[in-house]
């Protein structure tokens, strides 16, 4: 699938132009996403990094796939996009490290926070890999400005990633897509072994 030039950097992992492509939808609050996230991290990047078995042959899009009946699925997947703007380089690392924090923002521990409160706890977060003048920039950008019904500065950002979850069927997270369809077989319980079959079975470049 297409990728607006803005979100270019959603390609974690494989070179751009490579041929195949994994569209992998990960919603922050989904413990079924930290589960892939972790495998993705620790076993598909390598793989398809520089030097990797798949260089230049697969290419990983993750694709923010916010989930609203939790609450905080649409608060945490703007800090996602705020670091994309602010650190693209660093989007996946802040990812990871939201993706292994996500008990903080599961329901019950933000039912008492007001939106306000849980871009303030996901600031600190971002602090911890960012310098000080790039959280600044990232809490800017999650401020809400203009009309009293208009967003912060990555709405059109949110608006985009929901927009194409819409129009290509997709419900729950983590859903995969090889080279534009549906993979059904892959699991978030898959590990090194089941994503090696399946690459050697599905790349044919």
């Amino acid at each position: 699938m297409a990728l607006a030039p803005s979100l270019r950097p959603l390609n974690i992992a494989g070179r751009y132009d490579s041929p195949h492509t994994l569209d992998i939808f990960l919603d922050y609050v989904c413990p079924f996403s930290a589960k892939m996230a972790k495998t993705i991290d620790s076993v598909l990047v390598p793989l398809l990094s520089r030097g990797g078995k798949y260089d230049g042959k697969v290419k990983i899009i993750v694709r923010p796939q916010v989930q609203p009946w939790h609450a905080s699925s649409t608060l945490t997947h703007e800090a996602g996009l705020a670091v994309l703007r602010v650190s693209p380089e660093n989007y996946w690392k802040f990812s990871v490290m939201l993706f292994e924090a996500q008990e903080e923002y599961f329901d019950i521990p933000t039912s008492t926070l007001s939106p306000v409160q849980v871009r303030e706890k996901l600031a600190k977060l971002v602090a911890k890999i960012l310098p000080s003048e790039a959280v600044e920039k990232f809490k800017d950008l999650l401020k809400l400005k203009g009309s009293p019904n208009a967003g912060v500065a990555v709405t059109d950002d949110l608006k985009y990633t929901i927009k194409v979850s819409r129009q290509n069927g997709i419900h729950v997270s983590p859903t995969v897509l090889w080279d534009g369809l549906v993979a059904n077989e892959i699991s978030s319980s898959w590990g090194e072994k089941e994503w090696k079959e399946f690459l050697e079975n599905k790349v044919s470049v």
